[in-house]
């Protein structure tokens, strides 16, 4: 599952371009609002400012103000527009300016988008995706920064993704915006312009420098249930998303481990399948990812990887995540999941 060509569906005479996430989630918006009438983009600032990380820019202008348009400061009536939005025949992309606002919006996100199918017997439901960026690394601080998946990877009715590159992060999001079901659409803000390995004093790779920055300038679809093997390897597993891909593959590289580093793409529905398989192979786990440890995500993978493989297993499973505190401002690279301490873990699994 680590070949491109096998997980997405594209015209193959289409012709690429380089681009950041960016510039590849705003692709995406703007193949789906120009392919279905039914499209519509909104959020905080989202329309005439073209969003506060310019992911909107320009689709106000071609697709006018009743399609690309701005929301009041309320992110409870933003979810709850969309949900009605859904439920009557359209298909939504609304854009909590920061994941770290998202919270008034619980209700609105849990009780009625992820239940509405449900509740209704199957007569409703809300296609809509919730575009949110998240993460640290632009010392944003405590109400900034946040990596909040297990909110919502916990909640029945609810998909939740989030690419770590540009190719991956217009197919995902045209496949989100396709799908009936509300997704959760996690955007890392430290990738947005480059791939972060982790080393906050090096100078920033720019997406131009990596091949998953040449995006199809047309219309095509990443699966929302399919993991990416970013790394093949056949030392030890490591299990992450987002912007740990690429310090998780700076940590194999810099200690010399042979790892495999698989890119979940889809928090869930999990790929459940890509995981074992390789866990089984390797014997060897590593959890990395940048939210807190106590609860996170990290967890349940943890208790998957324990489950489907016990027998299968070398070494206890390690997990390398943020501290159980809130996002320092001045400290934030001692908080931040780098490179030495991933390296740290891939030779504590090798030396049991």
């Amino acid at each position: 599952m680590n070949d491109h060509n096998n997980n997405i569906a594209l015209d193959t005479a289409m012709t690429t371009t380089t681009m950041t996430m960016i510039q590849a989630l705003r692709s995406a918006m703007d193949v789906m609002l120009e392919r279905d009438d039914n499209v519509v983009v909104f959020g905080q600032d989202v329309g005439y400012f073209g969003g506060v990380f310019r992911c909107t820019e320009g689709l106000q202008n071609k697709y006018g103000t009743s399609r690309v348009f701005d929301a009041p400061i309320s992110e409870s009536g933003i979810v709850g527009v969309a949900v009605g939005m859904g439920a009557y025949g359209l298909r939504p992309v609304a854009e909590i300016q920061f994941a770290d606002y998202v919270y008034p919006a619980s209700d609105q996100i849990i009780s009625e988008a992820a239940r509405l199918r449900y509740r209704s017997a199957g007569e409703f439901t809300a296609p809509m995706t919730l575009r949110m960026p998240c993460g640290g690394g632009i010392y944003g601080g405590q109400t900034h920064s946040q990596s909040i998946e297990a909110m919502f990877t916990q909640v029945c009715g609810l998909r939740t993704v989030m690419p770590s590159n540009p190719y991956d992060a217009k197919g995902l999001l045209i496949a989100s915006i396709e799908n009936d079901d509300p997704v959760i659409f996690l955007e890392p803000k430290r990738l947005y312009n480059g791939p972060f390995d982790g080393h906050h004093d090096r100078p920033v790779t720019p997406w131009s420098k990596h091949p998953s920055a040449q995006v199809p300038d047309g219309y095509y679809t990443v699966p929302l249930d399919v993991a990416a093997i970013t790394r093949p390897g056949k030392d030890v597993t490591v299990l992450t998303y987002g912007t740990t891909v690429y310090v998780s593959q700076v940590a194999a590289e810099e200690t010399g481990i042979d790892a495999e580093v698989i890119d979940l793409r889809s928090l869930w529905p999990l790929d459940l399948e890509t995981i074992v398989k390789s866990v089984k192979k390797t014997g060897r786990c590593v959890v990395v990812h940048e939210a807190t440890r106590t609860c996170g995500f990290g967890a349940e993978l943890v208790s998957l990887v324990q489950e489907h493989c016990f027998h299968h297993l070398e070494a206890p499973i390690e997990r390398v995540t943020g501290w159980d505190t809130p996002y320092p401002h001045a400290q934030e690279w001692a908080y931040f999941p780098g490179p030495s301490r991933v390296g740290a873990a891939l030779k504590r699994v090798m030396e049991v």
